[in-house]
């Protein structure tokens, strides 16, 4: 078998897109080239290692056997770059780590920007995700870690506790909730709403609605907190924002009130399948973030 690592990365990015095209994007080669690649894979192989339909494409069992291997060799490469940084000149190492929306908020903003600046030679790749979504990937092998709040099944990872994550109600300061001590997000739902377009934080509003067999009623939706918290200070509807994020934007006029439901008071925590099998590069991001965590 004469597979080399881009025809394993390859592979790997294909499943996870379901496309044959998305995939060649995602690892920055031509449609063409990849084509060539998966075909010659399956040649050698002697079996198919996709099927491929009208809505793109899914492993055979073959493939998800491939599928396995190439994450492990991958996820393999990536430690041996970090443990050999320190001795090779050059040597780029990367980390890909999943997150949900707050801990995107903190403690990462902060712990990055430390460990990049004493690390200049890594590259990290993050991607927002739902906490479900992360349990799953992060057992796949599809990232090294990840961030998740402690309310998802987090299955057979490992874990350790970062900060808490709590999720606050935001409304003017003359709104008639400014009274209250704490809210149940079932009483907010006849409120207009200011969100989030998209991201795990929409979602899991989303479906803490849906459970009270309702929707939010957005007035609008936005793609960061800062426009949320201004909208909201306009008195353009309320909205839910983790509670240090919220800090960090209030003003004079807006006011914060925590739910009360028990989904909304969490704690956020990094998980893997092994803390002691992550490269050298990704344990030291990881004590970073626990120690900016601790600052909270």
């Amino acid at each position: 078998m004469r597979f080399d690592l881009v025809d394993l990365k390859l592979f790997a990015a294909v499943v996870e897109a379901g496309s044959i095209s998305r995939g060649a994007d995602a690892v920055h080669l031509a449609l063409a080239s990849a084509s060539a690649r998966i075909s010659g894979m399956e040649d050698v192989l002697g079996v198919p290692l996709l099927e491929r339909g009208r809505r793109g494409v899914t492993p055979t069992p073959a493939g998800r056997t491939l599928l396995q291997h190439a994450r492990t060799v991958t996820a393999q490469v990536e430690r041996m770059r970090g443990d050999l940084r320190a001795f090779a000149s050059g040597l780029k190492g990367q980390i890909r780590m999943l997150s949900n929306t707050a801990g995107l908020v903190a403690p990462l903003p902060d712990a990055i920007r430390v460990f990049l600046t004493a690390n200049p030679d890594v590259d990290i790749e993050i991607e927002e995700r739902t906490s479900s979504d992360i349990v799953t990937a992060v057992a796949e092998g599809r990232a090294e870690f990840g961030l998740v709040a402690d309310s998802v099944d987090l299955g057979q990872l490992v874990t350790t506790e970062v900060a808490d994550d709590t999720l606050v109600v935001l409304a003017q300061a003359s709104h008639p909730l400014a009274a209250r001590s704490s809210i149940a997000f079932l009483e907010l739902l006849d409120e207009p709403f200011v969100g989030l377009s998209a991201g795990a934080l929409h979602s899991h509003l989303a479906d803490q609605a849906a459970k009270l067999g309702r929707r939010i009623n957005y007035r609008v939706r936005l793609r960061s907190f800062e426009t949320v918290a201004r909208l909201v200070e306009a008195g353009i509807g309320i909205g839910i924002l983790p509670l240090n994020a919220a800090e960090r934007l209030g003003s004079d006029t807006l006011c914060l009130v925590p739910l009360s439901d028990r989904w909304a008071h969490r704690r956020l925590l990094l998980c893997a399948r092994r803390f002691e099998d992550l490269s050298g590069h990704a344990l030291a991001l990881v004590d970073e973030i626990k120690r900016k965590g601790s600052e909270r």
